[in-house]
């Protein structure tokens, strides 16, 4: 009796847990897209702008507003962790998706330092087409397990828009950039976040 007892409840916190994960199914609300989206497109826009108008050659220093987002991001996700009932397994490999392209990002980064030997020049053409490529490998495949067609077409974009800089100056490569990240990362959040507010009224 005790052991029917058991698979009963066994069998209500499996359904329990079934129906939690169906509310969360789509927990994804877009805003980190936002956040790098709109943040790169302004870094991009921005340091366009100082190259070809202001001609200054301090032009770089406009990146460090990544380092504001990134503070922003820890602070968000640690306090939207502490709030968060569930969590998903679909929430699980999206981040380990994004960790995966922080740690490419940096090495690659590192990486053309060394490459380029400090030629600031050299590093500036190969910079668009390998960070555009390497944009494209997390768009595209949160687009697969999230099931979210606009985040597929925008890793698409991101690898199309890579092979395009590699025949662009540099400084139209960083409006290859301002245009990926608003295919891929600006526009793809809104639609999430729309389609989050839709799915947990």
């Amino acid at each position: 009796m005790s052991d029917q007892q058991l698979s009963e409840q066994e069998s209500l916190d499996i359904i329990r847990q079934m129906i939690d994960k169906a509310k969360n199914q789509f927990s994804e609300n877009g805003h980190l897209y936002l956040l790098w989206g709109w943040v790169i497109f302004i870094c991009c826009i921005g340091q366009y702008i100082l190259i070809n108008y202001f001609h200054s050659d301090k032009n770089g220093l406009i990146w460090l507003l990544t380092w504001v987002a990134l503070a922003y991001q820890t602070y968000y996700l640690r306090k939207s962790g502490k709030h968060r009932k569930v969590k998903t397994y679909t929430d699980e490999v999206v981040g380990y998706v994004w960790i995966a392209f922080i740690a490419s990002f940096l090495l690659c980064s590192f990486s053309l330092v060394f490459i380029t030997n400090g030629d600031l020049s050299l590093y500036s053409k190969l910079m668009g087409p390998v960070f555009l490529a390497l944009y494209g490998v997390p768009t595209f495949l949160s687009g697969i397990i999230l099931r979210f067609s606009p985040l597929k077409w925008g890793g698409l974009v991101c690898w199309t828009l890579s092979l395009i800089a590699c025949f662009t100056p540099y400084q139209f490569q960083l409006l290859l950039l301002a245009l990926a990240v608003v295919i891929a990362w600006i526009i793809p959040g809104y639609l999430l976040r729309g389609h989050f507010k839709s799915k947990n009224l």
